[in-house]
């Protein structure tokens, strides 16, 4: 089982649960119509990697500002990467059929280290993600149409949500391909403050 830093231990989350489309400007780049319910799925344990690789297709990145739970609350954030085959996800989204295919394959969720973090704080916090030195995507909390205590209640009404499991709060607008040795900076802020920061070279 795969397993995700929290300060000096590693925890073994049993799943990863996403929210889409929530917030408004990558709806609207990606041609979507905005929900009017939550739009839920989720990632298997072996989803989750520290690597982060293009398994030599077209993949998506998506920066997200992501949280672990604990006593079915949000103990701690981190900064993950939700990685998405974009053209098989649209062929599946036609057909009406399930995302997995596109959403759940090993290595789709890429994290780095996360850090406890008080309730109250949760609505000041933000995300930056670099690539190749250049500002690809910005936006935080205060952008979600959903914010992350919702979402945490209402995954709660239909599922079990494990000490240790993540949430991902979805993804701001930027979204886009990379590829091989492309570096990513991913960073978490707290009102003005850097909280947390992650470095990977794409594979």
């Amino acid at each position: 089982m795969k397993t995700i830093k929290v300060g000096d231990i590693y925890i073994t989350p049993s799943k990863i649960v996403c929210i889409g489309r929530n917030y408004v400007d990558h709806i609207k780049e990606l041609n979507n119509e905005v929900p009017t319910s939550m739009v839920l799925f989720m990632k298997p344990n072996s989803a989750i990697s520290e690597k982060l690789e293009t398994k030599g297709k077209e993949l998506h990145y998506e920066g997200e500002i992501s949280f672990m739970i604990k006593d079915s609350k949000i103990s701690s954030v981190g900064f993950g990467l939700d990685l998405t085959d974009r053209t098989l996800q649209s062929e599946l989204k036609k057909k009406g059929l399930p995302w997995e295919r596109a959403k759940a394959f090993d290595g789709a969720g890429v994290f780095g280290e996360f850090v406890d973090i008080d309730e109250k704080d949760i609505e000041k916090l933000n995300l930056k993600l670099y690539i190749n030195d250049k500002l690809v995507q910005s936006g935080g909390v205060e952008l979600m149409i959903n914010k992350p205590t919702a979402v945490v209640e209402e995954i709660l009404t239909f599922c079990t949500l494990e000490d240790g499991d993540i949430v991902m709060s979805g993804t701001p607008k930027g979204v886009g391909t990379f590829k091989p040795e492309d570096k990513f900076v991913g960073e978490i802020f707290m009102g003005d403050v850097k909280i947390l920061t992650k470095t990977w070279r794409a594979v």
